[in-house]
């Protein structure tokens, strides 16, 4: 089968395609036809051999777990689903094997893809969709009325949270650079803050701040607040948070029980998929280094299917 795959750890450069085996197919698992695959900055930190201590891998790896596809074989527990159906899911971050012509999948991890979506799109969702959400309303607590400070918007999951936040009613401030501001307005953005000539941390009245930077972006953050504000972070592991505050990490896990709200979402017009650009399989080096510049606008798909 042809894969993705890494044989040492280090960046982009180090991925080459060639021959992976797959593993015998258990009772709870579904084997994929993969069609197309999103790639994440969490791919390049695993490629990199950052992510060891929590996402431990074994080497030879084939990156990847966002995709869409086709079933082509179930397990016997795999009830839900049947052959021919078009899927989309994420295989755990250790386990890997969505740039790849199939993945051996959780039957849990996947869902069915409403007929109106390309693959494309739903490759995009899993990760994006599924971390703003879980960053906006479980460890944000976001509430209708309420002021939400977005950084990085014109991202995967920026785009993602500014979309969510206003359909929440929430008043959505984000960071985003000059060419990019078009774009997070029509996504919902009431107020942009061109990160490149504007101070952010001369903001005031934010009740939740989404931080996708980390760094001095999150110690910036904690200075906009309300007293009370929170901060959910994607990327800042042992967030502390000042008195009179609250932080959270967001270690996302589960994409199943977010893909049925995106889907409804996408169907009614009120959920735009952000693609940056779409890359030929043989091109998948490419992709990974354009994700690496951290300039991408919205997603970066793989179409891994002929």
């Amino acid at each position: 089968m042809k894969a993705a795959i890494i044989r040492a750890f280090g960046g982009p450069e180090g991925v080459t395609l060639g021959d992976a085996s797959l593993g015998a197919l258990l009772p709870d698992q579904v084997l994929v036809r993969v069609e197309a695959a999103a790639i994440n900055p969490l791919d390049l930190k695993i490629i990199a051999g950052y992510m060891e201590q929590i996402f431990p891998i074994t080497l030879p790896y084939v990156p990847g777990t966002d995709f869409s596809g086709v079933v082509v074989s179930i397990g016997a527990a795999a009830t839900h689903l049947k052959v021919g159906d078009r899927v989309v899911g994420r295989t755990a971050p250790g386990a890997g094997g969505a740039l790849a012509r199939h993945a051996v999948v959780a039957a849990s991890a996947v869902v069915p893809m409403p007929a109106g979506i390309s693959f494309e799109q739903g490759a995009a969702l899993p990760t994006a969709f599924g971390t703003a959400s879980q960053a906006l309303f479980d460890a944000g607590a976001l509430q209708h009325g309420e002021t939400v400070l977005i950084h990085a918007g014109a991202g995967g999951v920026g785009s993602m949270a500014i979309q969510l936040a206003h359909e929440a009613g929430a008043r959505v401030i984000t960071t985003a650079s000059e060419r990019n501001h078009d774009l997070v307005r029509s996504l919902g953005a009431d107020e942009v803050v061109d990160y490149r000539t504007q101070d952010v941390s001369q903001l005031r009245g934010i009740d939740l701040v989404i931080d996708t930077i980390g760094g001095d972006t999150l110690t910036k953050s904690w200075a906009v607040l309300n007293t009370g504000g929170r901060v959910a972070t994607t990327v800042e592991f042992g967030i502390q948070a000042p008195e009179g505050h609250t932080g959270a990490f967001v270690f996302f896990s589960d994409a199943a029980r977010y893909l049925p709200a995106a889907f409804r979402m996408f169907e009614t017009g009120r959920l735009q998929v952000i693609t940056d650009a779409i890359f030929r399989f043989d091109d998948v080096r490419t992709a990974l280094e354009r994700l690496a510049t951290g300039h991408a606008r919205g997603k970066l798909i793989v179409r891994v299917g002929q």
